[in-house]
């Protein structure tokens, strides 16, 4: 997936809430961690060492089926579901003070929701961000007290996750996607700040100053290096971004797992075990996964991603429109979406023609070569095959390099 950059147009209303951000991190902690036990014995310490914790956290999927006994089996490539639960651990909660005593929403709300799609050879990562208050079907689910919630026509898509767990996520979106949902995993405030801290940081690049009161993160223009609650933060903040929106913050969000991959394939973390087994450990004891997802699996997903370069990591936005009933909401652009999900289904180089705008979360880095428009896309046949994608779609590379569009100077 070598030609893939992005151009955002479309913005909403800003939210009503800030949510904090369990995100991405501790997953790809584990994944990561494991891509370089290339050797027997360290893949089997991994596993039997953290086998009884996977096994205490983890709820099965609705319509599960037998899995193919290797990652090389699955012949149309493989999904793993990733959810950011708002949900504060006790050994963080003083950090975010009455937040994490909201019984009413924390713990229950998806406020990050992910879908990473791996394909076979090629061996290609195309992680696509669902918006947290995208309006779409849902359907009936049972939450973790029993109460059953009839299917519905019109939710906010981070509400899946109160109305029944990983399972009613992963079933929100299938169905929205038409993806089958192979594994997926929850994750909590505590992976993101424990992984930051392992690996020693995650740089981020600002084009303007942040200054948000309602995450208190404040940060100059320029480059930093990012750990423990300020890079939480920096994953949560919307309202110290331009356009102050949920879209926005995913932009903001790609950039930071776009350096956080670069920087756990690096040989300054892979070359190190202890770190490696650390970020295995905070993945799974701040994460929740589905039964099929043992640490034996892991390990199979780490080595089949062991050789696939920053390039060929790219993070999408599902396309969305203004929604004309509520300012604050969005809806889904579904025949962009079929594009998309399209292209990704046939393994083909995809190129991101979406022009970012001022009013965005993110712009390009100085000296980035500016993505082509969408009236100047290459065809397929002009790239070696590669797909252009439509114009509504947000995104780009793990090797792109963006800037964060703060609210100040």
């Amino acid at each position: 997936m070598g030609l893939r950059r992005t151009r955002p147009i479309l913005r909403h209303g800003p939210q009503r809430t800030p949510r904090a951000f369990g995100q991405l991190m501790s997953m790809i902690g584990i994944v990561l961690a494991v891509v370089l036990v290339s050797t027997a014995g360290v893949v089997a310490f991994v596993v039997t060492h953290l086998a009884s914790t996977a096994a205490e956290n983890s709820v099965a999927l609705e319509g599960e089926q037998d899995l193919p006994p290797d990652i090389g089996g699955y012949k149309g490539g493989f999904t793993v579901l990733l959810t950011g639960v708002d949900k504060c651990e006790k050994d963080i909660a003083k950090l975010f003070g009455d937040r994490c005593s909201d019984k009413e929403q924390s713990g229950k709300l998806n406020d990050v929701t992910l879908l990473v799609h791996v394909s076979n050879e090629p061996r290609r990562v195309t992680v696509v961000s669902f918006p947290r208050d995208m309006m779409v079907r849902q359907p009936a689910c049972t939450d973790d007290d029993g109460a059953e919630h009839a299917e519905t026509s019109r939710a906010a898509m981070n509400e899946a996750y109160g109305r029944g767990g990983l399972n009613c996520v992963a079933k929100t979106v299938s169905e929205l996607s038409g993806q089958k949902v192979t594994f997926a995993a929850s994750v909590t405030f505590g992976g993101v700040i424990e992984i930051t801290n392992a690996i020693g940081g995650v740089e981020v690049c600002l084009a303007r100053s942040i200054d948000d009161p309602n995450t208190g993160l404040q940060l100059k223009a320029g480059t930093h290096s990012l750990k423990g609650l300020q890079a939480l933060n920096f994953l949560r903040t919307r309202h110290g971004l331009v356009g102050g929106s949920d879209l926005s913050r995913i932009g903001n969000q790609q950039q930071y797992m776009s350096s956080l991959v670069r920087k756990t394939t690096s040989a300054e973390v892979l070359g190190n075990v202890a770190t490696v087994l650390r970020l295995a450990t905070i993945g799974l004891e701040r994460s929740q996964f589905s039964d099929n997802l043992d640490p034996m699996r892991i390990a199979q997903i780490g080595l089949a991603l062991k050789d696939v370069p920053p390039s060929d990591y790219v993070f999408l936005q599902y396309p969305v429109f203004d929604d004309p009933s509520n300012s604050s909401r969005v809806v889904p652009d579904e025949d962009s979406a079929d594009e998309m999900w399209a292209a990704i289904a046939e393994n083909r180089l995809l190129q991101v023609t979406h022009e970012r705008g001022d009013g965005e979360g993110v712009v390009d880095a100085p000296g980035q070569t500016p993505a082509p428009t969408a009236s100047t896309a290459p065809t397929p046949s002009a790239t070696g095959g590669a797909v252009a994608l439509p114009p509504n779609v947000k995104g780009q590379s793990a090797d792109a390099r963006t800037c964060s569009n703060g609210n100040g100077r």
